[in-house]
């Protein structure tokens, strides 16, 4: 596999130009960029950070089993100084609906941004809703 931030970087450069899809396509055949989705959530481009969005949704319903790799990766952008950021963060970890995220979200519960918290609840409140 090409450096990390090579493929970051062409991962980033082909969602921007709308290749999604492809993308998409590349995930479901190499679980190993998984980790990398927290990353690519930092970049400043908005239409990366939709497509990743994008992508996650796609993930979180055709690989259930293995999303919750990425799960690290987006709750450490819960700490993040960008409320952007930090919101889209519990965003996509309510979309993936995996118990390991809630601990991360509890903790940004009390985030200083009342968006960023509103998302927060939010994203337990999906969670819980899919634990059995």
């Amino acid at each position: 596999m090409p450096e990390v931030s090579d493929t970051k970087a062409m991962i980033a450069d082909y969602v921007e130009k709308g290749f999604l899809e492809n993308i998409i396509d590349m995930f479901r055949h190499d679980k190993r960029l998984y980790p990398l989705i927290g990353d690519l959530m930092r970049d400043e481009r908005v239409r990366v950070r939709l497509g990743i969005s994008a992508l996650v949704e796609t993930l979180a319903k055709e690989d259930p089993a293995n999303i919750p790799v990425s799960i690290p990766g987006i709750a450490a952008l819960l700490e993040d100084e960008n409320a952007t950021v930090r919101g889209d963060a519990a965003y996509l970890l309510g979309i993936i609906g995996h118990r390991d995220a809630i601990s991360s979200l509890a903790a940004a519960s009390d985030d200083e941004n009342r968006s960023v918290r509103e998302l927060v609840r939010e994203a337990i409140e999906e969670i819980e809703g899919k634990i059995v």
